[in-house]
């Protein structure tokens, strides 16, 4: 009852637009905003820095013991999606993390933090690459308020059984969304 309640009144603050949402931002791009060529892959035919973006967020719920972020294309014609970067066990303390972060290496993400394997079949960050002449595609980065500082997750676990766990312990999320078409 607890989690509901914390959500709702989440909710509701982000409906009325109140100071104390939990939210995410990037200086990389704003909301519904384009993804820059430093997003991009760089494979397949796609040519670009693949660099994850900056970001930040404020505004926690109260018992956030870990953050989840998870970037996930809906529209790549997979039938399922597209992950592009999945983060867990992120400390309750961080609140951002630097353009770079998603390096398969790790180096610039907090103590602690874990990359899963993107549906490149790597680890750490994918830039958008949509197929050319598609619509542009959309880019949800999702900051998941978790309820517990570590997920039980297999090292080896793949972005729907990470999600499945994120979503288990879920007490609020945050959401920006950018585009990228070409």
């Amino acid at each position: 009852m607890t989690r509901l309640f914390a959500s709702v009144l989440a909710a509701g603050t982000a409906l009325a637009g109140g100071s104390s949402a939990f939210s995410i931002t990037s200086s990389a791009f704003g909301q519904g905003g384009t993804l820059g060529n430093e997003q991009v892959f760089n494979g397949f035919d796609c040519r670009g820095g693949n660099i994850s973006p900056a970001l930040a967020w404020k505004n926690a719920p109260p018992g956030t013991k870990s953050f989840a972020l998870m970037v996930h294309d809906p529209d790549a014609p997979t039938g399922s999606g597209w992950w592009h970067w999945i983060v867990y066990d992120i400390p309750a303390t961080s609140q951002s993390l630097p353009a770079g972060a998603g390096a398969a290496d790790g180096r610039q993400l907090p103590t602690g933090a874990i990359q899963g394997r993107n549906d490149y079949g790597t680890v750490g960050y994918g830039g958008a690459c949509p197929p050319k002449g598609d619509k542009p595609h959309r880019y949800f980065f999702r900051l998941f308020a978790l309820e517990v500082a570590k997920l039980d997750v297999p090292a080896d676990a793949t972005a729907a059984l990470i999600g499945f766990a994120v979503n288990a312990n879920t007490i609020a999320v945050a959401e920006i969304q950018a585009f990228y078409g070409r």
